[in-house]
Formats: structure tokens, C-alpha cells, sequence
């Protein structure tokens, strides 16, 4: 009894094998019923895969793969790699969404749908950055197998909530609302259809100067009468330039004659008449107390209206007539253009004789009249040419570059500026013989303005800086309110002005 006692503790003959007996020769069996080959044994020092195998997302299947000759470190050689499945994360998935996903039928119609529209685009776009952190639920995925990525450290901090995780879609504002059909026509009959001429211009007391063959007309723009400011006692003598004083009520008169001839327009008086030119004055040009004028010799003469000896000053560089000339708006240089295709900027130095100009441009190829400078940037000068060139050139005359070039497809007859908008306007012959606005320093095309039937020949501005008149061959002045000024701004600065004077009445009261 002892000894069979004894032999209990012994090893079990036909027993029942043990747990990690049985496992081989299940998994064994196992892939034998999948119909797969056996896996060869890796060492445990082997470091390499098996040739021939990968896994597939499918389970159960291999697919055959490039064998690749590097190592890859192992963590745990003894464990054999075997198929498994993709398992999504659920750290990183939305399961609101993915439900929204599975339940959504798509509609037939979906892109005809009635209640979706363009305008609603920019809404939807910024509730899915709020609320859905920028996901469209219609792209969003069922299952997600990529972890979420890391938040940057740079943003990191207490009020990270406050923050979009993309760009709010914005919606780009619509481009300013520019008539294109001119705000009145004013008859201009007897214009003469002169390139060469400067014939209208706009006062800061809001009068209207045009000249008509051997009159001048004056039209109040803001009692919409009109009065006749002289009249030529010379057949032979007429009317080629004109230009107001910076204050108004001082209109400086160039004739076919020669003479430069000032008028006292509210007593319609004449003041004075000055003489020197060889020929007819076409341009003439205020600084301050000068008036500068230009003729078809090619001079330039400088006036000064106070005293009795007025001629104080020669310009002699351009070889044909002077057809542009304009001070700028900090009086510092002067800028000529003329019928030998050249533009001349000047200082302000007065002599006689022996001036040179300070910058000269060649590139334009045909007569430049077209002259204006940028009222907030005085060193920038905008050049038209005539038919021959049909470009606008902007310069830089600090240090002589041509900072842009612009082909019109069409003769320039005259440039202003809008100060408000930073914009720039331009009077253009054939054929369209259109009125075009550009947007600085771009020189994009905002608006073409047309009804005109032949050549613009001249264009002013308001003194409020809104309308533009353009006087044309067509014997006809257009005016075009193409600069109208923002309501909310202006009623802003308005605030902004009484809030200043305001502050400013203890100061008066002493």
C-alpha cells in the first residue's frame, strides 16, 4: 500500500495533457483548417520577418509582399507575428457623427435641394467650426483608425476654448456699387476737339469752368445756374487753358494769343494779363501765389501774381508743345508733360534760364497730357500717353524708377486720383471712348463708364472728391458720381470731429 501510495506523485502515463501542451497542437490544427502552410519557427535571436508574408486587413489571408532586406528590432522575439484585425479608435471618433453617417440616406435631389443655397454656404462652414471643430458631417467617416493629432504647444493655455480650430469662412464684401450711368449732361456746344487743350476745370467754391470756343461758362453746382464769364472780342483769339486758384474765385485764363489773363469770377472782372509766351498757352498750374504756364513753343513760364514784373521764372527743355503740366500736392516739384513724348519733373528753383530738370522720363511713345500726382504720396506721379503709346506709367521721382506700366488699348486724355478710396480714374479716346477706374497700387479694373460718343478730352473732380466731370468731343459734360464716400465712415469722422471739438472748448473759453 506504501509503495502505491508513493507511486501517485509520479508523471501520469495516460492522462489527460496539460493547458500548454494542448496549445501548439490546437493553433496547429487551427491553421491547417484555414488552409494555410505552417509558419516557420523563428530563433530566438532572429531579428527578421518572414519572407513571403505580411499582414492584410482581411484576417486570415497573406498577401505576398517585397521582401525587405533591412531588420527591424523586435520587442519580444519569442512572440510569432500572426493576422489581427483594425480596430478603430474610439479616443478619436465621433460617435455622434458617425451615427448621423449611418443613418443619413442619400436623396436623389441632394444637389437640387430647395433649401440649400450659396448664401448659406459661409453659415454652415462656421457651425462646423464651432460645433463640429471644422468637420463637414457629410465627409466625415464612419470608423476612425488615426489618433487625434497633438494639440500645438504654442497654443497651449487656459483659454484654448475660446479659440476656432480653423479660419472662420468669411464671405468676401461685395465690390462697391459704381453707376454706370452718369448723374447728369450738361451741353457743351463749340468745344473744340483739341488734345492739346485743357479746357475745364473745377474750383473748390464749387463752380464749374468751361470753355466754349471764345467763352467761358461757369456752372454752379450747387445752385445748378449758369453764367458766362467772358467772351473773346478777337475772332482769331480763343480760349486754351484754364485753371482755378487753390482757394477758388481766381481763374487763371490761357489764350491762343499767348497771354495768361486772371479773372475775378464773383465780380466777373478782369484782373490782369500777362504776357511772354510765343505761342498759345495750353496748360496752366497753381503753387500758391505762382502760376505756372505752358506753351506750344515748348517753354514754361513761371508767374508771380503779386508783384509787377510777374515773369519769374523759365523752364526750356521740352522741343514741341507743353500739353501737361501740374504742381504737386506739397508744392515741391513740377511736373510737364508735352508733344515730344517726355516728362519733366522740376524743382521749385526760379531763374530765368539754365533750370534742368530734376528727373526726365523717354518712355512714353506718343504726347503725354495726362498728368496727375498721388495726393496721399507725393513722390508718385501717374503719366498718360496718346495714341501711339496708350500707357500708364506710375513713377517713383525720388529715385527715377517706373514703379508700374498699364497698356489702356487706348489713347489717355487725363488722370485724377480718389483720395478716399485710393483709387485712380482715366479719360480715353477710341475707340470705347470710356472713362476707366483702377484700384492703386494693383492697377486693377474696377469700372468701365461709356455713353460717351466721342474722345474724352478733359476730366475734374468735385471738391468733395465724389463726381467726376468729363468733357468730351461729343460736345457734351458728363458728370459721374463714381466716388461716393462710405455712409458709415463718413458718419464716424463726424463723431470723431465733434468729440474733438468738444474737448477742445475749455480752450476757448478764457
Amino acid at each position: 500500500m506504501l509503495n502505491e501510495a508513493i507511486k501517485l506523485d509520479g508523471p501520469l502515463q495516460n492522462g489527460p495533457k496539460f493547458r500548454y501542451e494542448r496549445k501548439p497542437m490546437e493553433k496547429k490544427g487551427s491553421e491547417s483548417s484555414l488552409g494555410l502552410s505552417p509558419r516557420p519557427k523563428l530563433s530566438e535571436n532572429s531579428t527578421k520577418t518572414p519572407k513571403g508574408l505580411s499582414q492584410s486587413k482581411t484576417p486570415g489571408k497573406y498577401s505576398k509582399m517585397p521582401t525587405q532586406k533591412g531588420k527591424t528590432p523586435s520587442k519580444t522575439p519569442n512572440k510569432q507575428s500572426g493576422p489581427d484585425r483594425f480596430i478603430p479608435s474610439r479616443s478619436s471618433q465621433d460617435i455622434d457623427l458617425s451615427h448621423f453617417a449611418i443613418m443619413k440616406e442619400k436623396g436623389e435631389n441632394e444637389e437640387n435641394d430647395p433649401d440649400w443655397s450659396p448664401s448659406k454656404a459661409p453659415y454652415q462652414n462656421q457651425l462646423n467650426t464651432v460645433l463640429n471643430k471644422g468637420d463637414n458631417p457629410q465627409d466625415t467617416k464612419i470608423l476612425s483608425f488615426n489618433n487625434k493629432c497633438p494639440a500645438a504647444t504654442g497654443h497651449s493655455n487656459r483659454m484654448k476654448v475660446l479659440y476656432s480650430y480653423s479660419k472662420t469662412t468669411v464671405p468676401k464684401s461685395a465690390a462697391r456699387n459704381i453707376p454706370q450711368q452718369p448723374d447728369r449732361i450738361l451741353d457743351a456746344p463749340d468745344l473744340l476737339d483739341d488734345y492739346y487743350l485743357n479746357l475745364l476745370d473745377w474750383s473748390t467754391s464749387n463752380i464749374l469752368a468751361v470753355a466754349l470756343g471764345t467763352a467761358i461758362y461757369l456752372w454752379n453746382a450747387t445752385t445748378c445756374t449758369i453764367a458766362q464769364l467772358l467772351n473773346m472780342q478777337s475772332e482769331n483769339d480763343y480760349i486754351t487753358g484754364l485753371s482755378w486758384t487753390p482757394e477758388g474765385g481766381i481763374l487763371a485764363v490761357g489764350t491762343n494769343a499767348g497771354a495768361v489773363q486772371l479773372w475775378d469770377t464773383e465780380a466777373e472782372k478782369l484782373l490782369r494779363v500777362m504776357t511772354g509766351h510765343a505761342a498759345r498757352v495750353g496748360a496752366l498750374s497753381w503753387n500758391s501765389h505762382i502760376v505756372s504756364s505752358g506753351s506750344r513753343s515748348g517753354a514754361i513760364h513761371h508767374h508771380d501774381v503779386r508783384v509787377p514784373d510777374h515773369h519769374v521764372g523759365s523752364l526750356i527743355e521740352h522741343t514741341q508743345e507743353v500739353c501737361g503740366l501740374t504742381w504737386s500736392p506739397d508744392g515741391r516739384h513740377l511736373a510737364s508733360g508735352g508733344n515730344d513724348n517726355v516728362v519733366n519733373v522740376w524743382d521749385t528753383t526760379l531763374a530765368l534760364e539754365g533750370v534742368s530738370p530734376v528727373q526726365t522720363f523717354t518712355h512714353h511713345l506718343a504726347a503725354v497730357k495726362a498728368l496727375a500726382w498721388c495726393p496721399w504720396n507725393p513722390v508718385i506721379l501717374a503719366s498718360g500717353g496718346g495714341t501711339a503709346d496708350r500707357h500708364i506709367r506710375l513713377w517713383n521721382i525720388s529715385n527715377g524708377s517706373c514703379v508700374n506700366a498699364i497698356d489702356t488699348n487706348s489713347q489717355v486724355c487725363s488722370i485724377l486720383w480718389s483720395t478716399e478710396l485710393k483709387e485712380m480714374i482715366s479719360g480715353h479716346g477710341y475707340s470705347q471712348n470710356q472713362l476707366t477706374i483702377w484700384k492703386y497700387p494693383q492697377m486693377n479694373r474696377i469700372a468701365e463708364l461709356t455713353g460717351h460718343e466721342a474722345r474724352v478730352l478733359s476730366l475734374t473732380m468735385s471738391p468733395c472728391g465724389t463726381t467726376v466731370a468729363s468733357a468730351a468731343a461729343d460736345e457734351t459734360i458728363r458728370l459721374w458720381k463714381c466716388f461716393a464716400k462710405d455712409k458709415e465712415k463718413v458718419k464716424k469722422t463726424a463723431q470723431t470731429k465733434s468729440v474733438k471739438e468738444t474737448f477742445s472748448l475749455p480752450s476757448r473759453i478764457r
